[in-house]
């Protein structure tokens, strides 16, 4: 037998009183968060939910999450979180798509009427029998949605006995942006997730009076299930749930709460240190560890971090289907800014061309990864899953280099890549080198379409504060800087760039 909830249950028999999630005034101890786990357990299997079915989660960070989470794995079934902005006809296709029998939603807000569009999916997607609301107003046992979790719960015993999974049967099923196509559901096993939380676990030193940790990634997204939630009850950490990141209210948790575990994206750490540079905000001074991921870092908001903070940003790479995480910076060997490090413990990568040949030396060529953290396939798209996978290795879509001491380094996304003229224009190469203009503050290169060229260099700039810059002078200096077929010919100033939900620049709402 092997569980994932084995991460809670643990945690709760160890550490019972411990502070598990705290979110505003609320402080809940390992034991509560355990107990009503087993409840939600308890009422599945009491509605005809068990092992091998698949429930949809829909819910912000949120004491809920790891409530309804777990309860599910405890049950035996299959946990299929989804992404909180989607819209009714999108949750209808995920509901379809992943076969899920249930439903868990949260009720929302009106900026963000989750409730309501949760529902109309669901009573769109055929086969999706049951929905629960998971309220706004804490403990409310009613919902114009539908029926409350918690007047579903009434009566279900806060014991249980978890069903007995097999390492390889899947806990959870991760849905993939869709970039290309529909969403995928990259199916994690338990041992996938499980081991990717105990070696990403490994790789920090517990600090001895009890970790605290922001939780601000979405804990939909698979960085933040495995390096925020998983990892962090698993080391008996106290998780601080933030719904909506907001840099100001991130600075004033870190200190109130004494947060020594910070897990962000780039453009995450890029508005922190807006913040404090232009409101001269102060800088917590508990944080010890600040791992980053889902895009590659600039190497400029590395640097400006360490000189603030006083501690590095120790970078990692993965994706959904590698539970995430493959490689990265680790604490006791040297750090290399730019770099997403090197394979963890019990995972190999390597850089292949496009039939699958092993490159060399240096490279650029496509990572390829294989280990204990590569998914199952994609839930019910073999075709799909035999493009990308080949005896056990999984060919993650992205360019690389390797250097000497076995670092890795991504170049950029092989859909990123922009053909100018016949040349390969790797954007981060170019973002890299503009982030270092005084005037830039962010900024994303994209291709546009070009008559003669096929395509042209385009970059989205948000202006540094009290520093001015024309289109023009921009392109001079960028001319002056990188090779002549390179170079942006365009340039376009914005106050805000689009991100998703997990915080990545959406590149292709600017193409």
């Amino acid at each position: 037998m092997l569980n994932l909830s084995i991460i809670l249950e643990d945690s709760a028999r160890n550490a019972p009183d411990r502070a598990a999630v705290v979110f505003g005034d609320m402080r809940l101890p390992y034991s509560m968060v355990n107990s009503v786990a087993n409840q939600v357990a308890n009422l599945l299997v009491a509605r005809g939910i068990g092992k091998g079915d698949k429930v949809a989660l829909l819910c912000p960070n949120l004491p809920y999450f790891p409530f309804v989470y777990y309860g599910i794995l405890k049950a035996g079934a299959t946990v299929v979180p989804l992404n909180v902005l989607l819209q009714p006809r999108e949750i209808a296709y995920h509901l379809a798509d992943s076969d899920a029998k249930a439903l868990f939603c949260f009720e929302g807000s009106p900026e963000l009427p989750m409730g309501a569009r949760g529902r109309e999916g669901f009573d769109a997607a055929e086969g999706c029998e049951q929905f629960f609301v998971l309220p706004a107003t804490p403990l409310a046992t009613e919902s114009v949605h539908g029926e409350s979790i918690w007047a579903a719960l009434g009566g279900m015993s806060a014991e249980f006995e978890t069903v007995q999974t097999a390492p390889d049967d899947t806990a959870v099923i991760l849905y993939t942006s869709g970039t290309t196509g529909q969403p995928k559901g990259a199916e994690l096993t338990h041992m996938n997730m499980l081991t990717n939380a105990i070696v990403s676990d490994e790789m920090f030193p517990g600090n001895p009076d009890g970790d605290v940790t922001l939780c601000v990634l979405p804990l939909f997204h698979s960085f933040g299930q495995t390096c925020v939630m998983n990892m962090g009850l698993r080391r008996r950490a106290t998780l601080v749930l933030q719904p909506r990141f907001e840099p100001g209210e991130a600075l004033e948790i870190m200190r109130k709460e004494g947060v020594t575990i910070f897990a962000g994206v780039p453009t995450m750490y890029w508005a922190l240190l807006s913040k404090i540079h232009a409101d001269g905000v102060e800088v917590p001074d508990t944080l010890r560890v600040a791992v980053a991921g889902g895009a590659s870092s600039p190497v400029e908001v590395l640097k400006d971090f360490e000189k603030t903070f006083g501690i590095p940003i120790l970078e990692g790479y993965g994706l959904s289907e590698t539970s995430p995480v493959a490689s990265f910076n680790q604490l006791g060997r040297p750090t290399k800014p730019g770099t997403i490090g090197f394979p963890i413990w019990g995972v190999e990568m390597r850089l292949i061309d496009g039939d699958w040949n092993t490159i060399e030396g240096e490279g650029p060529g496509e990572i390829a990864i294989r280990g204990h953290n590569i998914m199952k396939g994609y839930y019910g798209r073999p075709e799909a899953t035999a493009e990308v996978m080949k005896d056990g290795w999984f060919r993650t879509g992205d360019i690389a280099t390797r250097d000497a001491d076995g670092y890795y380094a991504i170049v950029d996304r092989a859909k990123d890549m922009i053909i100018r003229g016949g040349f390969n224009v790797y954007p981060r190469e170019l973002e890299e080198v503009l982030m270092t203009h005084p005037a830039v503050s962010l900024v994303a290169v994209v291709g546009v379409p070009h008559d003669s060229h096929g395509e042209e260099v385009k970059a989205y700039v948000i202006p540094a504060p009290g520093v001015s810059v024309t289109e023009e002078e921009l392109i001079a200096w960028s001319k002056e800087n990188m090779a002549a077929y390179k170079y942006p010919r365009i340039i376009e100033f914005r106050e805000a760039l689009p991100m998703t939900a997990t915080g990545k620049i959406l590149k292709r709402e600017l193409r």
